[in-house]
C-alpha cells in the first residue's frame, strides 16, 4: 500500500527507493569518504525534495527522472479551480471590468500601449474582449475544455494587459505568467468537468507541472527579497507610517510606531521575501513558514488595495503540501492516486525501452528546454534593464516586471502641463493633469510622457479640425491640422521622503524629444543623492518643529536645478508663509500677477523671506550648485473647519469591512455583465450602448 507523507508531499515508497540504500546508485570511485558523503548528499535531497541524486547527474535524469515523473493532479487541480475563482473575481474589478466604460469609453482619453502603435478597439468591441476574458476564467475554474479556455483567458489577458503600462503592477503580471502556465500543464486532469466527461486513465501529471508554478512563486518572493536590499528599504524609507494601521497595533504597543516602521514593516519584510520559499520546500520547518505567509498575506489585504493578489498567494501555498491532500479531505474521493508502484524503478524500465519511445524522450527533452529557457528569462528580466535604458528613470524599468514591490515611494505634488503655440510663443494655454487620464503613472516615466504628450496634440488637431478659421475655410474642415504646438512638461515628484524636484526638463518639447528605448533619455533629470542624506536630520527635525506649531501647520521641501526657475503661487487660504534656503542661493521675486515682475531678492544657506498670500511668485536658483529650500505654512480652511466642528468626533473606518467590500465587488460585478451585456447587443442588433461620464461619477 502506498501512502503519502504529508510533510515532504511524497509517497513513502518514494522516501524508500530514494534512501541511501536503494539499489543502482552511482558509485563514488570506490572512496569511502566519497560515499558517504554522496549518500549525504542523496539522503538530503530525498528528504527535502523526493528526489535522488540520479535526478540531477545528467541532463536525461533530470528530463525523465525528476521531471517527468508522474504524480497526483489532485493538488494541482485545486490549484486550477482557485486561480480561475480568484480572475472571476479580478476581471470585474481591478482588471476594470466594472468600470469598463469609464476606462475604454471615452475616445478622447490617452492610453499608453507596450507597442506605441497599439490602438484600442471601440468601447463594445472591448466589452467583448473583456467577456471572452471572464469565460476563459470561468472555463479555468471548472475544467471545462480547458486548453481552449486557458488560452482564451490568457490571449485577452495579455492583449489588455499590453494595451496600458499605467496600469501595470507585479502582480496584475503574475496573472499573466500563471495563466500562462497553467495552459501548458495538465491541470484539468483532476477535479474538472473534462475529466468527468471524458476519465482520464489516471490522473498523475508530470512532477514539471507542479515545479513551474513553484518556481514561478519562488522568483515572485526571492527577487522581490533582493531587491529590498537596498538602503532605500532597509532604512525604512519606503514605507513610512504604516505601522499605525490598526493591523500593527500589537506591534506598536510593544516597538513604538518608529520602530515598527523600521524592525516589523522593512526588515522582517525583507526577511520574509527573501527565505521564506526555502522554508516552505523544506519538511520541517513548512508548516511554521506557511502559518507566517498566511498571517503576511492576509496583513497585505487588510493594508493594501490590491485586488486578489493575497488570495492567489494564499491559494497556491498548499501545492508545497502532499500532492494528494485534497484527497484526505473529500469523503467521496476514490482515494490516493498517487502511483501505486515505485516511480523511479518505472523510468528506469522506461529508459530501457526500444525506439518506440525515442521520439516521446526528445520530446520530452524540448519541453524542458524550453521549461529551462523560461525559468531563465524570469530570473532574467528583473535586472535586465542595462538593455532597456529608454525605460529607466530614477528608478530602473517599467513597473510591473522588475518585482520591486513597495520599494519606491512617489508623491507628486504638482503636474504642469504647458502648451504653446509655435507660430506665436506668446500664445500659450495650461492643459488640467487628469482631463485625458485617471492616474499620475505616466509623470514617472519617459516613455509615457512622449505617449502623453503625442496623445495631447492629436486631441488639440482633432478639435482644431472642427473649428473654421480665417486662413481655413468651412469646407476644409475635415482636413488634417499641421503640428504647430510645442508641449512641455514640469513635473514635480518625491520619492521615499526626498526633497521634491522636477523629474523632467521644462525647457525640453516633449513632442520633438529623441526617446528610445535602448537609450538613455537625456531630458530626465538626475535626482538629487547629494540631498538625500539629509531625511534622516534636517527634514524629520524640522517637519516636527513646523508640525508642532499647531494642528494646520505644514512644510514643504522642494530642490532645483541650476538655472531653472519655479513659479507658484500661495493660495488665499495660506497664512503665515515663509520661504527658507536650506542650502545653495536663490533669487526670489513677488509679483501680483504671473507676467508681472517686481523687485528681486537674493537669498542664501538660512536666509528667509515672506511670501504674501493670493500672490504668484518666483523662485531662481543661482550659482553653480543645486539648492533646496523649504516652504513652511498654516492652513486657515483647515483651522476653521476645526474650530466650526469643534467636540464632533471623527469616524474612524471600520477594522474588517467585509460587508462593504462584498457589496462593493458584487456593484462592480453586475455592471460588468450589463456593459459586456450591452457591448454583445450592440454588436449584433445596434442597440447603442449606454456609457457613464467621468464627472458625473467623480461628483457622485
Amino acid at each position: 500500500m502506498t501512502t503519502t507523507d504529508a510533510a515532504t508531499g511524497i509517497s513513502s515508497n518514494e522516501i524508500q527507493t530514494n534512501s541511501p540504500k536503494s539499489s543502482k546508485q552511482p558509485q563514488a570511485d570506490g572512496n569511502p569518504a566519497g560515499v558517504c558523503a554522496f549518500g549525504s548528499v542523496n539522503s538530503f535531497l530525498s528528504n527535502a525534495t523526493g528526489h535522488d541524486a540520479r535526478c540531477v547527474s545528467s541532463f536525461d535524469g533530470f528530463v525523465h527522472r525528476c521531471m517527468y515523473r508522474p504524480v497526483d493532479g489532485a493538488a494541482l487541480g485545486v490549484a486550477r479551480a482557485l486561480f480561475g475563482l480568484a480572475m472571476l473575481i479580478d476581471i470585474p474589478e481591478e482588471r476594470g471590468g466594472g468600470d469598463l466604460d469609464l476606462r475604454w469609453g471615452e475616445p478622447r482619453d490617452c492610453r499608453f500601449p507596450l507597442i506605441h502603435s497599439m490602438e484600442p478597439p471601440t468601447l463594445p468591441k472591448m466589452g467583448l474582449v473583456y467577456g471572452l476574458m471572464w469565460l476563459g476564467a470561468a472555463g479555468i475554474m471548472v475544467g471545462y475544455r480547458f486548453r481552449i479556455s486557458a488560452a482564451i483567458f490568457t490571449g485577452t489577458y495579455w492583449y489588455v494587459f499590453l494595451l496600458d503600462k499605467s496600469a501595470w503592477n507585479n502582480h496584475s503580471y503574475l496573472y499573466g505568467l500563471l495563466g500562462t502556465i497553467f495552459l501548458f500543464t495538465d491541470a484539468h486532469r483532476c477535479w474538472s468537468i473534462d475529466a468527468w466527461q471524458n476519465p482520464p486513465e489516471d490522473q498523475t501529471v508530470p512532477f514539471w507541472n507542479y515545479f513551474i508554478l513553484k518556481f514561478q512563486f519562488f522568483v515572485l518572493y526571492f527577487v522581490a527579497g533582493l531587491k529590498k536590499l537596498c538602503r532605500e528599504w532597509l532604512s525604512g524609507y519606503a514605507m513610512t507610517n504604516l505601522s499605525y494601521h490598526w493591523v500593527f497595533a500589537p506591534f506598536r504597543a510593544l516597538l513604538g510606531p518608529m520602530l515598527t516602521d523600521l524592525l516589523i514593516v522593512h526588515w522582517f519584510g525583507c526577511i520574509f521575501d527573501t527565505t521564506v520559499v526555502f522554508f516552505l520546500v523544506y519538511g520541517p520547518t513548512r508548516k511554521l513558514a506557511t502559518l507566517f505567509a498566511c498571517a503576511f498575506h492576509l496583513m497585505n489585504s487588510r493594508l493594501f488595495h490590491i485586488g486578489m493578489f493575497p488570495w492567489v498567494c494564499l491559494s497556491q501555498l498548499p501545492l508545497y503540501y502532499s500532492f494528494s491532500w485534497p484527497r484526505r479531505l473529500l469523503p467521496f474521493s476514490n482515494g490516493s492516486e498517487e502511483p501505486s508502484s515505485n516511480d523511479h524503478t518505472e523510468q528506469d524500465n522506461w529508459l530501457r525501452e526500444e525506439k518506440s519511445v525515442k521520439r516521446k524522450k526528445r520530446s520530452r527533452k524540448w519541453t524542458m528546454m524550453a521549461m529551462l529557457a523560461y525559468c531563465s528569462l524570469q530570473c532574467f528580466l528583473p535586472y535586465s534593464h542595462f538593455l532597456t535604458k529608454g525605460y529607466n528613470n530614477w528608478t530602473n524599468g517599467l513597473y510591473g516586471y522588475s518585482w520591486d514591490m513597495m520599494v519606491h515611494a512617489w508623491d507628486t505634488i504638482m503636474i504642469g502641463i504647458r502648451v504653446v503655440d509655435r507660430h506665436d510663443p506668446e500664445r500659450m494655454h495650461y492643459v488640467e493633469p487628469f482631463a485625458f487620464v485617471d492616474n499620475d503613472r505616466w509623470t514617472k516615466h519617459a516613455d509615457m510622457a512622449v505617449q502623453f504628450a503625442r496623445c495631447i496634440e492629436r486631441n488639440i488637431q482633432q478639435e482644431a479640425s472642427k473649428l473654421p478659421t480665417p486662413q481655413r475655410p468651412a469646407s476644409a474642415i475635415d482636413a488634417p491640422a499641421t503640428s504647430n504646438v510645442s508641449i512641455y512638461f514640469d513635473i514635480w515628484c518625491s520619492m521615499n521622503g526626498r526633497f521634491q524636484q522636477r523629474i523632467f526638463d521644462p525647457n525640453v518639447d516633449i513632442l520633438r524629444a529623441p526617446w528610445s528605448p535602448f537609450e538613455p533619455v537625456q531630458w530626465v533629470l538626475p535626482l538629487l543623492h547629494q540631498f538625500s542624506g539629509l531625511r534622516d536630520t534636517l527634514i524629520r527635525r524640522q517637519t516636527d518643529e513646523v508640525l508642532s506649531w499647531s494642528n494646520h501647520s505644514d512644510v514643504l521641501f522642494i530642490a532645483d536645478f541650476p538655472g531653472l526657475t519655479l513659479r507658484n503661487y500661495v493660495g488665499e487660504d495660506l497664512y503665515n508663509v515663509s520661504l527658507t534656503v536650506l542650502q545653495g542661493t536663490v533669487r526670489y521675486e513677488a509679483s501680483p500677477d504671473e507676467d508681472v515682475a517686481k523687485s528681486s531678492e537674493i537669498l542664501h544657506t538660512g536666509q528667509s523671506a515672506s511670501l504674501p498670500a493670493g500672490a504668484f511668485h518666483a523662485i531662481e536658483t543661482i550659482g553653480g550648485e543645486p539648492s533646496c529650500y523649504m516652504y513652511t505654512y498654516v492652513n486657515r480652511t483647515k483651522e476653521q473647519e476645526a474650530i466650526r466642528n469643534g467636540s464632533e468626533v471623527k469616524s474612524h473606518p471600520a477594522m474588517l469591512p467585509l460587508v462593504d467590500e462584498f457589496l462593493h465587488r458584487w456593484e462592480n460585478f453586475v455592471r460588468f455583465l450589463q456593459h459586456v451585456g450591452n457591448s454583445l447587443l450592440y454588436e449584433v442588433y445596434g442597440v447603442p450602448m449606454p456609457r457613464r461620464l467621468k464627472e458625473l461619477v467623480a461628483d457622485g
